[in-house]
């Protein structure tokens, strides 16, 4: 890291100087006033150290204009002056630390540099995790599927990224893949270069919600402020993502309003105003139209949320799209476990298109994986997939179909439940090669 050092007491100057010097590989540049500082052509330092009795400005201004200048500087005072009023005036102004020019200056001195690189580590590391992050969720990556349902929404998700400041309105069951919509948006757009904040409603009692969302600040006995900042200054100039917006009570629904036309908060217990920069992207399981009919969500905060409104197709609805997730999780959980290359075997393919996967995409991942575990020669066979034995019939009637799709849905399901063609036949009144046919262009959509 680069430190600046600037104090106008030369003796002083080289001590603060070998203090550092001595005890890490940086940087350091020496001033003997303000105005040799501010007059350097250089990027901006890491660190300032400076005095408060400078012989062309006093330290507490010079102070200000360097936070002016260079927010992400750190400065550490260091005076003669062993004062805690002024100590604690410096703090609350945005001084890292305060040290008086005493016998303990090394010890003070060497244990805020220590907190500083730490924080300069962890910053490096933020940003590079960012980086890979983004790499992570790049879209064409990201989203498995080949189905019309699913390439509908593709035209929508790329608007959202290519437009950061409207909101966007996520919409689809349980398990559909709203959260990861929302995280491939931010990190495809603008604004990935902020962070991105998620707050999950049903996690949180509505009564310790107004300080998620806002923050609260008070006082410590030294009368330093303790601040907790709440989602929305966390998200700065980002995305925040609220999971299942309809959970709003009425107060709740009532602060978000008022925030977003406002575009500002104040944290509880505080009276400074912060600007809201971050873009909102909502998710719900419910019809949110329908709850706004039935006066369980306010209209007008509806229509601030809605934006660009996106809807995730079921995944009983994306036909051979269950195959190719069900590879690419398989693919993943292996390579990740240690675990030989697998493959899933016609039988198996069939049960996983005759189930109706009430939890979606996260039901999948779960029975793939599952079944990963209980296969021994590299293949998952039927009996590896196991669903969950208390649900329900699938639900056939969720969607439009032609009487010959009902048809071929009904045929699998009872393959899946009987596993016998001639019991399925018997049972529907069918002859077998019409079963057969059906299974034979099964497999071929699935090759």
């Amino acid at each position: 890291m680069r430190v600046d050092i600037i104090e106008d007491d030369p003796v002083f100057n080289r001590i603060i100087k070998q203090i550092i010097a001595a005890n890490g590989n940086h940087e350091i540049i020496t001033h003997l006033n303000a105005k040799s500082f501010l007059n350097q052509q250089s990027p901006s330092p890491d660190i300032v150290t400076l005095d408060l009795g400078l012989p062309d400005i006093h330290g507490s201004d010079l102070m200000k204009k360097i936070k002016n200048l260079h927010p992400e500087t750190e400065v550490i005072i260091i005076s003669g002056q062993n004062r805690i009023s002024l100590a604690v005036q410096l703090l609350k102004e945005g001084a890292y630390d305060y040290i008086a020019k005493d016998e303990n200056i090394k010890e003070r001195l060497l244990h805020t540099l220590k907190k500083i690189e730490e924080q300069y580590t962890l910053k490096q590391q933020l940003i590079q995790l960012k980086n890979e992050v983004a790499t992570r969720y790049r879209f064409q990556r990201t989203i498995i599927g080949n189905s019309q349902n699913i390439k509908n929404s593709f035209p929508l998700i790329e608007k959202a990224i290519k437009v950061p400041n409207i909101n966007v309105s996520l919409h689809g069951e349980g398990g559909t893949g709203k959260k990861l919509t929302a995280k491939i948006i931010h990190y495809n757009s603008p604004r990935k270069g902020h962070p991105f904040v998620s707050l999950d409603l049903p996690a949180q009692i509505n009564d310790n919600l107004r300080i998620k969302l806002l923050g609260i600040e008070k006082n410590s006995a030294e009368g330093i402020p303790k601040i907790v900042k709440g989602k929305i200054e966390e998200a700065g100039e980002g995305t925040l993502f609220i999971d299942e917006v309809t959970h709003l009570n009425t107060e709740m629904q009532l602060l978000l309003l008022n925030i977003l036309q406002e575009r500002k908060i104040t944290r509880i217990g505080g009276n400074k105003d912060i600007p809201v920069k971050c873009r909102i992207i909502s998710a719900t399981c419910q019809d949110l139209l329908k709850e706004v009919k039935e006066k369980n969500f306010r209209e007008d905060l509806y229509y601030h949320l809605l934006g660009l409104p996106i809807t995730l197709p079921p995944l009983r609805e994306r036909g051979n799209d269950i195959i190719l997730l069900a590879t690419g999780f398989l693919k993943t959980f292996c390579q990740e476990n240690g675990l030989p290359a697998t493959t899933l075997t016609s039988a198996a393919k069939r049960k996983l298109l005759s189930h109706s996967f009430p939890g979606n995409i996260r039901e999948l991942k779960a029975v793939i994986e599952l079944a990963a575990v209980l296969s021994n020669d590299g293949c998952i066979d039927e009996k590896h997939i196991i669903f969950n034995a208390s649900e329900p019939a699938p639900a056939l009637f969720h969607e439009e179909l032609t009487l010959k799709e009902y048809n071929e849905r009904i045929i699998l399901h009872f393959l899946g439940k009987y596993k016998n063609v001639m019991a399925v036949a018997q049972k529907l009144k069918i002859g077998k090669s019409t079963i057969y046919n059906l299974l034979k262009s099964k497999y071929s959509e699935s090759q």
